[in-house]
């Protein structure tokens, strides 16, 4: 067989996992507010609004499947007020209603990267300075010094969590002027050469698919300030080993290696490349919901996907408070589907081929007007 034979063989079982997806996430749509529900068991219940990582993430599902081309004005106006609402124009930041939201540093970190994201891609802009050029960002951003003593300080016994509240805090590297980031780029690189582990090329302390999610976690930080990720051959090595030998329970734990994969742009044999497809095809069967779209985790939907990368590693201490966004139940979720198309595109791109439209025959936009 024709390996480009196999390999379409292999993701046509991808593609038709996707069918009735885009009617779930038309259901996800909020008319009112211009935003999307986590989940369906949000829609209903008045303790849940539309947040700002859903929304973004359905954005980037529209995005994704070139439907971003033919959003009617209305939706894409409204969209942009979802995200505009949500910043304070005092202090830059963007909060969802949830209070308990500010509580966590992640979610802070990325919302503004979500909401300035977002409105990006909508062509539009956020309507006041961000926290760092309004003076409201945090102390430890006023030298290189202060900023790795706040990354030492970091408890990386779960590397997910570690390494995500290291990557989120580059934002505010991002958001300097290029002459002043210079010094904090190679303190930050230095500190993270430090403590890689020269074995296995992760970073942190957890199982393997924690210290990968960890590792997938800091390769924002490389790729975005386009610095190569150190030892890749040693993390694609611990990726096929982890994908080989552990089970995925979490929809982060298909996710995150391929995206690794795709950015590492390491040389896979076709037998490696088979195993990796197939692998990821199993894992994302056992996710796939009957409302169309896919869940985080096995056994359920998580109502607060900020406390989800946790439970899954060791006790992380200062733990936030859950921000609960659903009812928890066996359904699919925005976090999880907006993975699972993340994924499929990046498995075509692995295989060197292009991905077809899985919206082809689906009036989107009808259903949410």
């Amino acid at each position: 067989m024709n390996n480009n034979h196999m390999f379409i063989e292999l993701l046509s079982e991808v593609d038709f996992l996707f069918e009735d997806f885009f009617l779930w996430l038309a259901g996800q749509y909020d008319a009112e507010s211009g935003g999307f529900y986590y989940a369906k068991s949000s829609v209903s219940d008045v303790r849940f609004k539309p947040d700002i990582e859903s929304t973004a993430q359905a954005l980037n599902i529209l995005i994704r499947n070139e439907l971003l081309k033919d959003m009617p004005a209305v939706i894409q106006n409204k969209m942009i007020h979802f995200f505009q609402s949500k910043q304070i124009q005092q202090t830059g930041y963007f909060y969802d209603e949830n209070e308990d939201m500010k509580k966590d540093e992640v979610m802070v970190h990325r919302a503004i990267s979500y909401s300035a994201g977002a409105l990006r891609k909508l062509n539009s802009k956020p309507l006041y300075p961000l926290p760092f050029q309004a003076n409201s960002a945090p102390d430890y951003v006023k030298s290189p010094e202060a900023y790795m003593e706040k990354w030492e300080s970091i408890d990386m016994s779960n590397s997910w969590r570690g390494c995500d509240l290291l990557a989120n805090s580059c934002f505010y590297m991002l958001d300097m002027p290029e002459t002043d980031r210079e010094p904090y780029i190679t303190k930050a690189t230095q500190y993270l050469e430090k403590i890689q582990d020269p074995v296995t090329g992760l970073w942190g302390q957890g199982s393997l698919y924690v210290k990968i999610s960890g590792t997938f976690k800091l390769h924002t930080f490389y790729s975005k300030l386009n610095i190569q990720m150190p030892n890749t051959d040693k993390i694609y090595k611990s990726i096929l080993h982890c994908l080989r030998t552990e089970e995925a329970v979490d929809m982060c734990y298909i996710r995150n290696p391929i995206n690794l994969l795709s950015y590492m742009n390491v040389q896979i044999s076709i037998d490696e490349l088979r195993d990796i497809i197939e692998i990821s095809v199993q894992n994302m069967k056992r996710l796939k919901r009957k409302d169309g779209a896919f869940s985080r985790e096995l056994e359920r939907s998580p109502s607060a996907p900020n406390i989800a990368q946790i439970k899954h590693g060791k006790y992380y201490p200062n733990m936030p408070p859950p921000v609960h966004l659903s009812q928890g139940l066996l359904e699919g979720d925005m976090n999880a589907s907006t993975q699972a198309v993340l994924i499929r595109l990046q498995l075509y791109q692995l295989c060197q081929l292009k991905a077809p439209r899985l919206n082809e025959q689906f009036p989107f936009y009808s259903y949410i007007s």
